[in-house]
């Protein structure tokens, strides 16, 4: 039986229809105004930003983005020196982001709701297999730098 697994870009995908939804349908409280789409617009810009610093690192080290696949390399310079995840850290400021841009205080509970999700369904599991693949240099890298912030 083959394991089927949600990738986090789907999970973002979900969220991101989650914020427009709830905006659209549940929004409760609404804060809409020209400061809010400009913040929201700025945080969205620095979680794509972080993607591709990311992104980018890991194809220089030449290892697989996709979790649990062709671990090759433990990524540790870059924006990996401030943040474990910066991939999730990303997108869960987009999330962040479109949730703020949109207004809706019910959307800005889909971001926490995303991190919990992929700490539970990913995080866990991946620094468990980077802890057998790098003993000692991932015990060492997870006491310098934080899983998000």
């Amino acid at each position: 039986m083959v394991k089927r697994v949600i990738y986090p870009p789907i999970w973002l995908v979900f969220g991101l229809l989650a914020v427009f939804f709830l905006a659209q349908f549940m929004p409760g409280p609404v804060f809409l105004s020209e400061i809010a789409q400009g913040v929201g617009s700025i945080i969205i810009v620095l979680g794509l930003l972080l993607l591709l610093l990311a992104g980018n690192l890991f194809k220089r080290a030449e290892t697989d983005m996709i979790p649990f696949k062709n671990v090759s390399a433990l990524v540790t310079t870059g924006i990996y020196r401030y943040t474990r995840n910066p991939m999730y850290l990303g997108m869960a400021a987009i999330l962040l982001g479109c949730a703020i841009t949109v207004g809706a205080t019910t959307s800005l509970l889909v971001a926490p709701v995303f991190m919990a999700i992929i700490e539970i369904r990913f995080i866990r599991f991946e620094e468990a297999m980077l802890d057998e693949l790098f003993p000692g240099e991932f015990a060492q890298y997870r006491t310098k730098v934080r899983r998000w912030l």
